[in-house]
Order: structure tokens, then C-alpha cells, then sequence
């Protein structure tokens, strides 16, 4: 059970970097935030209830499409602590936003129409098909201004990773692998940069948690 269980942390530790990025592409960005039921506030960022629990659905469904269908079970998951840690993530979202915000930094309208048509689940023999865009986000019943809205966000925070990215040394990375597999090490190197990464990523946010009064309820999820 524990070796299990220490597979799963990593597994984890790993996905929850890629998922900061990816939460606002599969729709978390664009959920209904009218309710006045919010999880968590970033300064002027709210989380909502409903955007928690799609976030939390999506990652439980993740999990399943890396482990062929496998689920999480509940002992696992409540080990995990992956509430928790579905909501420190959303929260580390809204911290690159507004944070990115307040350093201007933006997407354009090129940009943007760059990384659409460049998307491979709207193109169909290597071309971008607007009829195939259309009818994708028809099906994900997204309108195309949500869908942009949610990319441009996308872009956005990408952008803000990358500058924090930036102060991460690679070059003092000294990880060897089995003597000769230069596979194996080029894996161990790879896993070691996304580790210093989120560790860049963490050491950040937590930073500006007290700047930005980020208040969290904790009892709505519970």
C-alpha cells in the first residue's frame, strides 16, 4: 500500500503542474459564475462552487484516461488529500492571473488566432477547418466567444508559467541515469526541471497569497 501510495503522490505532484495550465482549456474558465457561492476569492478573482467541482471532476477523469480507465478510489483519494489540492490549485490559477494582469502582460488577437488554428482537434488532414471548429464546440455546447475567452486565458497564464519558468536554472541540473542509457537519464533530467518548476511555480504563489487577501472556505466542498 505505501509503495502504491507513493507512486500515486508523484503521479500527482507532476499533474497538478500541467493542470494549472490546463484548467481554463477544458472549460473550467468558462463555467456560470453568477452564483454568490464562491469557494475561494483571489482579490478581485472568485472561485465558484460550480467551477470547483467541474475542476474536481475533470482531474478524477484524468486520472482515469492515464491509468486506462482505472479510478481513483476513495481510500486513495482521501490520502491524497485531492479536495484539497484541486482547490490549492485553482487558487494558483487566479494568482498567475491577476499577477499577470498586474504586469500587463496580455494576449493578442494574432496570438490568439494562431494557437486556435493551430489546435489539431480542429484541423483534418493538417488543416484548420472552421466548419470542424464550429461543429467542436457546438458538440461542447461552448460558444466560440467562450471558447476564446477561455484560450485567451490559457495563453495568459502559459505566459505567466513561462516568466517564472525563466528564473528556474537548468543548466545546474546533475542528474545521471544508469551508466549508458541516455534515455533513461534525458527522462530523469526531464522529471527533475518540471519538479524545479512547480517548485518555482509553488514558492510564487505563496508569495503573493498575503498581497492579494486570498480568502478560502473550505466548508462549501467539504
Amino acid at each position: 500500500m505505501l509503495q502504491a501510495m507513493r507512486k500515486h503522490a508523484k503521479f500527482f505532484y507532476v499533474l497538478f503542474v500541467i493542470v494549472i495550465l490546463s484548467f481554463v482549456f477544458w472549460g473550467v474558465g468558462s463555467v456560470d459564475k453568477s452564483t454568490t457561492a464562491n469557494v475561494a476569492e483571489v482579490g478581485k478573482e472568485k472561485i465558484s462552487v460550480e467551477e470547483y467541482w467541474r475542476a474536481y471532476e475533470r482531474m478524477r477523469e484524468l486520472y482515469r484516461e492515464i491509468n486506462k480507465g482505472q479510478s481513483l478510489d476513495e481510500e486513495t483519494e482521501k490520502q491524497l488529500r485531492l479536495k484539497e489540492t484541486v482547490l490549492n490549485s485553482l487558487v494558483e490559477e487566479k494568482i498567475l492571473l491577476v499577477s499577470a494582469r498586474d504586469l500587463g502582460i496580455t494576449v493578442t488577437d494574432r496570438e490568439l488566432q494562431d494557437a486556435i488554428t493551430s489546435n489539431p482537434q480542429f484541423m483534418r488532414d493538417g488543416i484548420f477547418r472552421q466548419d470542424v471548429y464550429f461543429r467542436t464546440l457546438q458538440l461542447e455546447r461552448k460558444t466560440p466567444e467562450m471558447f476564446e475567452s477561455s484560450e485567451r486565458q490559457r495563453l495568459v497564464l502559459a505566459k505567466m508559467a513561462a516568466l517564472i519558468w525563466s528564473s528556474v536554472d537548468a543548466a545546474s541540473l546533475d542528474v545521471k541515469g544508469p551508466s549508458g542509457d541516455e534515455a533513461k537519464a534525458d527522462e530523469l533530467k526531464r522529471s527533475a526541471l518540471l519538479n524545479m518548476r512547480s517548485a518555482a511555480i509553488r514558492s510564487y504563489t505563496e508569495s503573493m497569497k498575503q498581497k492579494l487577501n486570498v480568502k478560502v472556505d473550505t466548508k462549501l466542498i467539504s
